[in-house]
């Protein structure tokens, strides 16, 4: 993976002094907050309901593990003891003292790390598919060009003050696990018909208040393009985004107003000549990047161990079955680890917990971690002979849930317990669908399926894309959550449908029991998945589960 070179570590230590400084002057009152605010913005800090919050990025997700432990001193030295690992495949610190912050800053940078471009109208933290390097069904490693683009769009001058934030993620597999078709930017690595390995280039994808799904605008673009590409994409939409309403300037706002081939004739027009400037300069840099990915040495083992543990272990056989997926390599898999305990919060991993993943990390799977979108933590090089020891270290910790891609496995935004422009509360409904259906014991039974909910329109918990998606919402100060069936997240991108009126906190976790109801009771058989029902079947029983009985008693 990735180290920094002396020019990132001058870099980052001198962003650090600067903000010592202005930390300084907005405590000693020389700075208002709203002096401060870009300032802070600028290094990832944010002003929450209760303290600041701190957002870290964790580049295209990959921690070695001595990252991993410093995330957890700064957990337990700086903060309440645990941090919360985002969808952006970031780590948030929500409990920091100002004045602490840039020695928190400069502990990260101690070990490669930093908050940059984690907040601010720029572009953010560049996302990609956590198996990354690893994943069976992979073309090309990714990570080499999502770090390509960090360098590039690290204080970028032309980028710092864009019209709104920007997002980009990059998937290397035939199955997206990046959510690409979500972004501003999406890049799939593919084969064209001469079996030239390159881009396909979408744009104006996003959720929020209005979720649409990214449009292509070039179905293949070489390799050695993907920058002044990106760059053209990045400087078109700073001139044509709109800067007068804050909800209408997201690119994918711009893709519609304007067109998809409108855009792409100015991105054409742009590359044209950026192409020229660069001159292939990215190239021999992305020559240096890629040999900080090369595969680890994987030596084939025996499977002995995996095999009785398999066989005479049920509680480990769930556990290898849900968490567990196959590798590149044969005789490996990748371990993703659950930070979706029944009644926990999703996405929090405690000081302790922290360090036993990097321990793990160190020992089992060649020094690597990764972070996914879903919140949880990956393992990616683990041969099967080890797992049974991975999963009884991981149990140990509170990190053995066998519930990887189940109803509980649930992605959810920070809601009202914390964010400032939440609506209603996510993590709470988290928790009680989680625990609710451990206590039923139908999660293995449902089968896969993705509930992801968020705490405002801004859609942070992806809800849009969720086989069951959640949205809380203040009805005249009453919490209302709106339930939307059919999202999906994958190379087969889908915007969920509104089942209807939506329903009061205490009917939320009655109401998704009833959908789970339906489902059970009318699949075709236990193979035929929550979203494959739902798409062969649509809305209708969906709804006459939900609404039929409230019009019967009202009728009555």
């Amino acid at each position: 993976m990735y180290s920094y070179n002396e020019f990132d570590e001058a870099f980052v230590r001198e962003r650090v002094a600067q903000f010592r400084a202005q930390v300084e002057r907005r405590i000693d009152g020389s700075l208002t907050e709203d002096e401060f605010k870009p300032l802070r913005l600028m290094n990832g800090l944010y002003l929450q309901l209760h303290a600041y919050m701190l957002r870290v990025a964790i580049p295209y997700g990959t921690l070695n593990p001595d990252q991993m432990r410093q995330l957890a001193m700064i957990a337990e030295r700086w903060d309440k003891g645990y941090g919360h690992f985002t969808t952006r495949q970031n780590i948030q610190y929500n409990w920091p003292a100002l004045k602490d912050v840039p020695d928190m800053l400069d502990a990260l940078a101690d070990v490669g790390m930093h908050a940059i471009q984690t907040s601010g109208n720029t572009i953010r933290n560049v996302t990609a598919d956590h198996f990354a390097g690893a994943a069976a069904d992979e073309i090309e490693d990714p990570r080499p060009y999502a770090e390509l683009l960090r360098q590039w769009s690290t204080d970028h001058p032309e980028f710092q003050f864009l019209p709104r934030k920007f997002k980009i993620a990059v998937s290397g597999a035939k199955a997206d696990r990046a959510v690409v078709r979500a972004h501003d930017i999406g890049l799939e690595i593919v084969k064209n018909d001469a079996g030239e390995v390159g881009f396909r280039v979408l744009v104006g994808g996003g959720l929020g208040r209005t979720p649409m799904i990214g449009k292509v605008i070039r179905d293949f673009l070489p390799k050695e393009d993907l920058l002044p590409y990106c760059e053209a994409v990045v400087s078109v939409y700073n001139l044509l985004g709109r800067r007068d309403n804050k909800y209408k300037a997201r690119i994918k706002i711009t893709v519609h107003e304007n067109g998809i081939d409108e855009v792409r004739r100015q991105v054409e027009e742009r590359f044209a000549l950026l192409r020229e400037q660069f001159g292939g300069a990215d190239q021999e840099l992305l020559t240096e990047i890629r040999a900080a990915f090369a595969a680890p040495d994987l030596p084939a083992r025996p499977l002995d161990a995996f095999e009785r543990a398999y066989n005479s272990d049920p509680v480990f056989r769930a556990w290898a079955d849900t968490n567990v997926t196959e590798h590149a390599a044969p005789g490996y898999g990748l371990v993703t680890i659950s930070l979706k305990a029944h009644g926990q919060t999703p996405g929090d991993a405690t000081g302790d917990q922290m360090r036993v993943m990097a321990d793990l990390g160190e020992a089992f799977s060649h020094g690597e971690l990764r972070i996914s979108h879903e919140q949880n933590v990956i393992l990616p090089h683990v041969h099967k002979s080890d797992l049974p020891e991975v999963h009884a270290r991981l149990k140990a910790a509170g990190l053995g849930t066998a519930n990887v891609g189940l109803i509980s496995d649930i992605i959810a935004c920070p809601g009202m317990d914390y964010c400032a422009l939440a609506t209603a509360r996510s993590i709470p409904v988290a928790q009680q669908i989680a625990t609710r259906f451990d206590e039923l014991k139908l999660e293995h039974d449902i089968g896969p399926l993705k509930i992801k909910i968020s705490g405002c329109i801004n859609a942070c918990g992806h809800h849009h894309v969720g086989h069951i998606g959640i949205l809380g919402l203040d009805r005249a100060g009453v919490e209302n959550y709106q339930i939307t069936l059919g999202g999906d997240g994958t190379e087969d991108a889908a915007i969920g449908t509104r089942t209807g009126p939506g329903f009061a906190y205490d009917q939320i976790v009655p109401a998704i029991e009833k959908i789970i109801g339906a489902y059970l009771d009318q699949r075709d058989a236990p193979e035929e998945t929550f979203l494959q029902f739902y798409k062969r079947v649509g809305m209708d029983p969906f709804k006459a589960a939900l609404y039929d009985a409230e019009e019967k008693q009202r009728a009555a």
